[in-house]
């Protein structure tokens, strides 16, 4: 499937939100290093997470593949061969398996594709630097490191990716000695900082911190093997959450926690904030159709919900707001470009303003021809656009959904969506 022609429709009914990307690769991971057999249920096989277990494998982990369940086996951590491991579009792979490959002592390449390539890594560049461990490097990707990451104290910016913070969390534990990591600018998406403490309290590990600015790790910790459910991800369900609220129809979003941990969770107090209908009930997360208004969109903490935000904005009366979203620029295609221009195409009213999107509420938008620029979330956001056009959207390189959610585009149909079946291929 390159490109996918939409002709605007109503969505309605129940969706079963796939499972979240985030939290699989946390679990993937954690199971990888634990001494025993663990069973990880309900992974979604998008390519990030098989990236992530193609990474694992390199590290020494047995990993079987069962439809949707996980059977992984880990030696109690790491054993990477002299290796090359292809971390594909994911930023999570990269920064979570870099001082992975450091707890030996075995060279260690990484590449990637598309704009994973130009997206930060100095961080760990500088660690290596510090502890005089090897790291080869053009400015980008490939990167090779060799060495044997020390205990001690690591200094990282807050403010850059908290992945490079959840990365540090899952090695430092196996080393002999004590670290303590501080943490030198405001630390941005703790939601997924969260995440990992919990998937590593799962598993056994300990750590604690002193309000997200010094983290603590006692070394010589062991992860223990366990079974882990992987439950559904609401930066997912945010597209149906949207698309209930400006669609003319009730949406129910399945198989999402309540008590999540997840920072995209706050989907649904900013789609209320803005005058929708989100709540739980019986377990399901339920978006009803509303006139929704302008409002004010901290981002700083919850980015992957921008693209979708920003469609909800645009068929919302008056004037939002996206601020502190400057990280969006280095995702997998500069969000805050991609967002304005494509959604300019379909004749909504938004601007770029420094690190935040300005726009002006229409009661309906255009419909026209329109680019994925190859981001999941771009295309998934421009789908959901669609369903207040007044004429069909074309989406090019829309199979770039496989990233995260491979069956977007057969729950879209499910839903009601009209979708030219000669472009799905």
């Amino acid at each position: 499937m390159a490109d996918v022609l939409i002709t605007p429709a109503k969505l309605q009914g129940n969706v079963t939100v796939p499972a979240s990307k985030s939290m699989g690769h946390r679990a993937v991971i954690c199971a990888g290093l634990a001494q025993g057999t663990s069973i990880v249920e309900g992974a979604t096989l998008s390519d990030d997470i098989n990236v992530t277990i193609q990474g694992m494998r390199a590290m020494g982990a047995v990993i079987r593949i069962d439809d949707d369940r996980l059977v992984i086996t880990g030696a109690g951590g790491v054993n990477p061969a002299e290796t090359s491991i292809d971390c594909g579009e994911s930023g999570s792979t990269l920064r979570f398996l870099i001082p992975l490959a450091l707890l030996g002592n075995q060279r260690v390449t990484f590449t990637g594709r598309g704009r994973l390539a130009e997206r930060p890594i100095t961080e760990y560049a500088d660690i290596c630097r510090q502890q005089g461990l090897g790291w080869e490097s053009g400015g980008g990707l490939p990167v090779t490191v060799q060495g044997r990451l020390k205990s001690g104290q690591f200094n990282l910016r807050g403010d850059v990716s908290s992945q490079f913070l959840s990365g540090l969390l899952f090695a430092l534990p196996l080393l002999p000695g004590n670290s303590t990591i501080n943490i030198t600018t405001p630390l941005e998406s703790k939601g997924y900082v969260d995440l990992t403490l919990s998937a590593l309290a799962k598993f056994g590990v300990t750590t604690s911190h002193c309000e997200y600015r010094e983290f603590y790790i006692r070394g010589g910790q062991t992860y223990k093997p366990r079974d882990y459910t992987v439950e559904g991800d609401f930066s997912q369900a945010a597209f149906w959450l949207v698309a209930g609220t400006i669609g003319g129809e009730v949406v129910n979003c399945c198989s999402l926690s309540e008590a999540s941990l997840q920072g995209d969770k706050v989907i649904a107090s900013l789609i209320n904030t803005a005058g929708g209908s989100i709540r739980f009930v019986d377990g399901v997360l339920t978006a009803s159709p509303t006139a929704t208004h302008g409002t004010v969109i901290d981002a700083a903490d919850c980015p992957d919900l921008v693209p979708v935000l920003a469609v909800l904005a645009s068929l919302s009366k008056g004037e939002t707001r996206i601020i502190r979203a400057g990280r969006l620029r280095i995702k997998e295609s500069d969000r805050l470009a991609s967002t304005a221009r494509e959604l300019s195409k379909l004749g909504a009213d938004i601007r770029e303003d420094g690190d935040s999107l300005v726009i002006q509420g229409k009661p309906q938008l255009d419909g026209g021809e329109v680019d994925s620029w190859q981001d999941h979330r771009i295309a998934m956001a421009l789908a959901i656009a669609s369903i207040r056009c007044k004429q069909p959207v074309l989406i090019h390189g829309a199979e770039c959904v496989k990233k995260s959610y491979p069956g977007f585009w057969q729950d879209f149909v499910s839903l009601g969506g009209m979708v030219n079946e000669r472009s799905m291929g």
